[in-house]
């Protein structure tokens, strides 16, 4: 795996670098991390406000200058009740290779506010949140000369993926979720009132997108016919919260159009997540748990960001320096 991650960054370009990190705090709205080139040696970054009470051990170089121009951006939105940095080690591959990358809490659905989840109204909000969250980098982020507008990627997690292919242009089936809904309470209850479900909200900008085990319930066959743009995808055998024992996403995987990059990981849901420390899975073991017991999740990283990584570089081609 080692071999395939060094296979991708030479076929780059240029040898890795450590990436730069800035953290963005200052607006709840905009709360989250922006990765980016560094010729710097990377060290722990401390994140002060924005931790979620136990360290995922982020690295990179604190306000670093940025190295590069002309640079293709990715945009990424975590799962549900997630959090900015649960795929750090990824966004800092990305940054390594060539790309700025940038991530913020969901105001509403993350791990420190819950005031959204489970209510319909996160299908609006999520998507509005990346939209937001693109303005600020292309017209009002300090160092927004050295992104490349029209180079922009998406990385979508679970609901993360779910709210990335809304933004492609999927209308999300809510009649199929109202039908199979047994709860009573949340988004379930607010069906089955009646309750206009908020209208999706797409992006333009966006030209590529990696989507890893979306939450099925709203997804289609035929909602997905409309993505034209190129995208990976990503599901686990197994599945896990929010997206069941895995055969909802490989009903997905089997609807989706054209010749997506599709691959299979014999792992449960949370693999996707940054590998786990040994205080973090203390911390949070129902994150840090593989299924099944024993699976590599350090090697599988290595072999899934080397993926992405030349995924989006050969998506957003000439961008990379």
């Amino acid at each position: 795996m080692l071999w395939a991650f060094a296979v991708v960054l030479c076929c780059l370009g240029s040898p890795a670098q450590a990436a730069g990190i800035q953290l963005l705090e200052s607006d709840p709205a905009l709360s989250g991390a922006i990765w980016y080139p560094c010729a710097a040696e990377p060290t722990h970054v401390a994140l002060g406000s924005l931790s979620v009470g136990a360290d995922f051990d982020l690295k990179g170089v604190r306000d670093c200058p940025v190295t590069g121009e002309k640079l293709p951006l990715i945009i990424f939105s975590h799962g549900r009740g997630g959090f900015f940095g649960q795929h750090h080690d990824t966004a800092e591959a990305l940054a390594d290779a060539g790309f700025v990358v940038a991530a913020i809490n969901h105001p509403g659905d993350s791990a420190n506010d819950s005031s959204r989840r489970d209510t319909l109204s996160v299908w609006g909000s999520r998507p509005a949140d990346i939209v937001r969250l693109l303005d600020y980098l292309l017209r009002d982020w300090k160092d927004r000369a050295v992104i490349d507008p029209a180079k922009v990627g998406f990385f979508g997690f679970s609901l993360g993926g779910a709210t990335g292919l809304v933004l492609m242009g999927t209308r999300p089936d809510f009649a199929r979720v109202a039908s199979l809904c047994k709860e009573t309470t949340g988004a379930c209850a607010q069906l089955h009132n009646g309750e206009t479900p908020p209208a999706p909200i797409q992006d333009a900008r966006i030209r590529t997108a990696v989507i890893v085990d979306p939450a099925p319930g709203v997804l289609t066959r035929e909602n997905l016919a409309v993505v034209k743009m190129p995208f990976q995808f990503w599901r686990s055998q197994f599945g896990g919260p929010g997206v069941g024992d895995g055969s909802g996403t490989a009903r997905v995987a089997e609807g989706l159009p054209g010749k997506p990059d599709i691959h299979v990981v014999p792992a449960g849901h949370f693999a996707f997540l940054a590998p786990c420390s040994a205080e973090l899975a203390a911390a949070i073991p129902r994150i840090c748990t593989d299924v099944p017991a024993g699976f590599d999740r350090a090697g599988f990283h290595r072999e899934f960001n080397a993926a992405v990584v030349k995924f989006f570089h050969e998506q957003l081609a000439g961008g990379v320096r």
